[in-house]
């Protein structure tokens, strides 16, 4: 039989366990129905988290300033955002090197290519408002694409460009990281003159992930054209006040001078700083300068999305579209790596959401992030939505590579124990299926099997086939099996337990089919250590 599906989940809480116990003796079949489908929603469940978190902090601040210290970092700053709050903000180092200026806590950078987030958000927004379509053609609001001039697809077969091609760079333009950089200042009539001039392919549009700021320029462009406001006007009126993000701008000249961080590349051994870049019609794909507060404050914004749950909506963007913004659209591939020191192995894989990076390692299932890079600056954010912990950096080193150190961080908290998943809990009727399941391996009851099993249980596997073997697991741990722990559950409606027995134990797994009344669809029982914890497979096997 398939196996369960690997989870994060943490034990129901105690008041579930409580509410099962007082009720499970006198529910009889006939009644499943009428337990609720509907689990509460998903929870931390540990008292100490948010001290363990704070016990972590000196250790964050000894990686990120290792990591400066050895890059050769002019000034960093960084934070550690949790519930969406921060937790912890630090700064070291210049931000302007002549005048041996520091860096504090308010000090604004340059995101570079994290503003492609907020550009994806403004799309979001007018979506939701009914104003675009993702899955229009991008000629609908940018006039100048409707020209075959403009854009002389490769093939007689390839699609249109949609605004979700643009959002998950599938658009089929060729990657321009080298380029893009270096087209801040174009005005409105030169991104006009360039698109009418010819845009050329790399790949056919749907099909491929391949970065470009390009697009996300037209992005801007149908912002401002869809909204009836200059890009940058919209961005602060609809996104940054509502969000309290103060010292965010566009334009460098917008930053107090005794805010503003300079930006620096390292030549022969010196640090050379690089003159700033102006806003103009690319800054949708990179023109944006934030404080490490202000950053904190939109990394809140993302993870405040989880867990999906009732109540009043953040008025920037609803939790739906905030989550859609985070799922991978256009998969990036992954990839395979040994650790030359200990010779383990890791694998990473993932894509493109919606100006968000998203991806899974053997740590964690879930990871959004984007990085930033200009000459002069390089940053990073980095969340993780089950832990409700995000990690913010900022630098003024051309290309900073905040990867690795970031890394770092979220390794030493898990290894400390202050990442913890919330508590996935399951579902009234998932619980009463519990008590059911765990009737029939204790004495497996005709009756009470066709009750509970949904049409295709049997057609997997025969009702004697399955009696028969379970009986043959429960003798072999030699009988009298008892609950021992709560159900993990994957998620409302898909769970594993364990009964121990006499001599072994026995890890039992139920599915519930998409039925009313609630049917078991997949009901595994399998020999299990008498000493072995339940609990979710590792993201990576060994």
């Amino acid at each position: 039989m398939p196996s369960l599906p690997r989870s994060r989940a943490l034990p129901v809480s105690s008041a579930a366990l409580i509410a099962w116990s007082l009720g499970a003796a006198s529910l009889g079949a006939a009644s499943l129905g009428a337990q609720s489908s509907v689990a509460p929603t998903p929870r931390f469940t540990d008292p100490d988290r948010i001290a363990k978190l704070t016990r972590a902090m000196p250790t964050v601040d000894s990686i990120m300033r290792a990591f400066a210290e050895r890059a050769r970092v002019p000034g960093i700053a960084y934070g550690v955002v949790v519930d969406g709050k921060l937790l912890h903000v630090a700064a070291a180092g210049l931000r302007e090197v002549p005048s041996r200026a520091a860096v504090d806590t308010s000090t604004v950078f340059r995101i570079a290519s994290m503003t492609k987030s907020f550009t994806a958000l403004a799309i979001l927004q007018l979506r939701d408002a009914g104003k675009l379509a993702l899955d229009d053609p991008a000629e609908k609001y940018v006039p100048e694409l409707r020209t075959l001039r403009t854009l002389r697809y490769a093939t007689s077969d390839a699609p249109r460009i949609t605004v979700r091609h643009l959002l998950s760079h599938a658009a089929g333009f060729p990657e321009d990281n080298p380029w893009g950089d270096q087209q801040l200042a174009r005005t409105d009539a030169e991104l006009s003159a360039m698109m009418r001039s010819g845009i050329p392919f790399s790949n056919t549009p749907g099909v491929a992930y391949e970065y470009s700021n390009y697009g996300f320029a037209i992005l801007g462009r149908i912002v401002v054209n869809v909204s009836g406001m200059p890009y940058a006007r919209y961005i602060r009126e609809k996104v940054l006040l509502p969000l309290g993000m103060t010292s965010t701008t566009m334009e460098a000249r917008d930053v107090p001078a005794a805010r503003r961080a300079h930006g620096y590349r390292l030549q022969d051994g010196q640090w050379l700083e690089e003159p700033p870049l102006p806003d103009g019609s690319f800054g949708a794909m990179g023109g944006m300068l934030t404080s490490s507060a202000d950053l904190a404050r939109w990394v809140g914004l993302m993870l405040s999305a989880w867990p999906p749950r009732d109540g009043a909506e953040h008025p920037a963007l609803r939790r739906a579209s905030l989550r859609e913004m985070q799922q991978v659209w256009r998969f990036a591939g992954g990839n395979a790596a040994r650790n030359a020191q200990s010779g383990a192995l890791s694998y990473t894989s993932g894509g493109y959401a919606y100006g968000l990076r998203v991806s899974q390692n053997c740590l964690f299932n879930h990871i959004v992030a984007h990085s930033g890079g200009l000459p002069g600056f390089g940053s990073q954010m980095r969340w993780l939505p089950e832990y409700g912990v995000g990690v913010v950096a900022l630098g003024n080193l051309t290309y900073t590579s905040w990867g690795g150190p970031i890394d770092q961080v979220l390794e030493a908290l898990a290894k400390a124990g202050a990442l913890q998943p919330r508590t996935i809990e399951p579902s009234p009727v998932l619980l009463a299926m519990q008590q059911q399941t765990t009737r029939l391996v204790q004495n497996w009851q005709p009756a009470l099997a066709d009750s509970i099993a949904a049409m295709n249980l049997y057609r997997d596997e025969s009702a004697p086939r399955r009696a028969a073997a379970i009986k043959q697991l429960v003798d072999a741990a030699g009988g009298d099996c008892q609950p021992d722990g709560p159900i993990w559950a994957e998620n409302a409606l898909r769970g594993l337990f364990k009964l121990r027995c006499a001599r072994g134990a026995l890890r039992v797994g139920i599915t519930l089919a998409p039925t009313t009344p609630a049917r078991v669809q997949e009901f595994t029982v399998t020999a299990f250590p008498l000493e072995g914890k339940v609990g979710p497979a590792p993201v990576c096997r060994p």
